[in-house]
C-alpha cells in the first residue's frame, strides 16, 4: 500500500509569488482525485511535486508517512508520472517507448515485453506498436504515453492532462482504464480541464 500526502505545501518559482500555498491533499489506494483549474493554476506543478520532481518551499510531501526524497525515491515507492506533452522519444517505436523504461527499471525482459504488449493492447495500439512515435498522430502518441504509465504497474499513478488530445471514444476509454487502476488498488491523481472527466472521479481538488 502506497499513498501520497501533501501537508501545508507551498511551491513558488519566484519569491513572494507562490503557485499555491498551504495546500493539502491525500491520495489513497483505490481512489481517483481530479485536479482542476485554469491554465497556470498549478496543476502540473502539483503533480510534479507529488512525483518528487519539485521540492516545496514549505510543508511536506510524504509517502506512507515518510518524507519523499526526490524523484528516484518516488519511483522506488511505485509513483509513476504520465507527463503533459507525453515525454516520448520520437525516434523510437511505440513499443520501445513502453519497453525500455521497464528494462531500465530492472523488470526482467520477458515480463517487460508482456507488460508492453498488454498495455498497448489496452489502449488500442497493437497495430501501431512498431511505428516510430514521430509517425503517430497526436492522439496515438498520447495513448502511447498512457500505455507506458500503465505498464509500470504503479502503486500511485499521476496523470497530467492525458485526455486533452483524444476524441470522445478514446477519452472514455482512458477514463475507464484509470478507474480500472483504482479498482486494483492504485491511487490516481488526474489533472484535467475536462469537467465531465472530473465528475467521474472520487474527489476534486480545484486550483484557482
Amino acid at each position: 500500500m502506497t499513498f501520497l500526502k501533501l501537508d501545508g505545501v507551498t511551491v513558488a518559482y519566484e519569491p513572494d509569488r507562490p503557485v499555491f500555498a498551504g495546500l493539502g491533499l491525500s491520495a489513497y489506494p483505490g481512489r481517483i482525485i481530479a485536479v482542476t483549474g485554469p491554465s497556470g493554476a498549478g496543476k502540473t506543478t502539483l503533480l510534479w511535486t507529488l512525483a518528487g520532481l519539485i521540492r516545496p518551499q514549505a510543508g511536506e510531501v510524504t509517502a506512507d508517512g515518510e518524507p519523499l526524497r526526490g524523484r528516484r525515491d518516488a519511483i522506488e515507492r511505485g509513483v509513476a508520472l504520465i507527463p503533459q506533452g507525453n515525454g516520448l522519444e520520437a525516434t523510437l517505436t511505440a513499443s520501445e517507448n513502453v519497453l525500455l523504461p521497464l528494462i531500465a527499471g530492472g523488470v526482467p525482459g520477458e515480463e517487460a515485453e508482456a507488460r508492453t504488449t498488454t498495455a498497448l493492447e489496452r489502449l488500442g495500439l497493437t497495430g501501431q506498436a512498431d511505428q516510430l512515435v514521430e509517425e503517430l498522430s497526436g492522439g496515438q502518441q498520447q495513448r502511447t504515453a498512457i500505455a507506458r504509465g500503465l505498464a509500470a504497474n504503479a502503486k500511485v499513478l499521476l496523470a497530467d492532462e492525458v485526455t486533452s488530445e483524444l476524441d470522445a471514444v478514446n477519452r472514455r476509454l482512458v477514463l475507464e482504464l484509470l478507474q480500472e487502476e483504482c479498482r486494483r488498488g492504485v491511487a490516481v491523481v488526474f489533472a484535467t480541464h475536462d469537467p465531465q472527466a472530473a465528475e467521474a472521479c472520487d474527489e476534486v481538488v480545484a486550483l484557482a
